[in-house]
């Protein structure tokens, strides 16, 4: 995350040579993970090597967007810029279908309506000249 260089905000990425296939895809409305040739498992936030085996032998792929709620936490006071503006505002972490755990915030959904395991998908919010990750629960279709 950024550190409140651009125009004093906290919620800037900073992307670099390797993150920019992540905030491009991002962009396009895709959330992306890296998964591993060598022991086939998924990771999220994107790295080099593989987390579980340390192989080199990773690669991007599209995720689904779909998760299940695992944990959350309303955030009621934020004083640096712009999440002061934005609370109270739902801190969470996921369980993508596709395995990895990821922090992020719930959107669109009053926080007494929240359950463990409940069903929720990506949708990407603006942030500057970036699109990020953040979800909301899932309509059944």
């Amino acid at each position: 995350m950024g550190s409140g260089g651009a125009g004093g905000r906290f919620d800037l990425p900073e992307a670099d040579a390797f993150s920019r296939t992540y905030w491009d895809a991002a962009a396009e409305g895709r959330l992306l993970v890296r998964r591993c040739g060598a022991c086939g498992r998924a990771h999220h936030y994107p790295r080099e090597f593989c987390p579980h085996c340390w192989s080199e032998d990773v690669r991007w792929e599209q995720a689904s967007g779909r998760a299940t709620l695992y944990t959350w936490s309303v955030v009621h006071r934020n004083d640096l810029p712009p999440f002061g503006e934005r609370v109270p505002y739902v801190a969470a972490v996921v369980d993508l279908v596709e395995g990895p755990r990821m922090m992020t915030e719930v959107v669109e959904c009053a926080a007494a309506d929240l359950r463990v395991g409940m069903e929720v998908e990506a949708v990407f919010r603006e942030a500057g000249e970036f699109r990020v990750p953040v979800f909301r629960v899932r309509v059944p279709q």
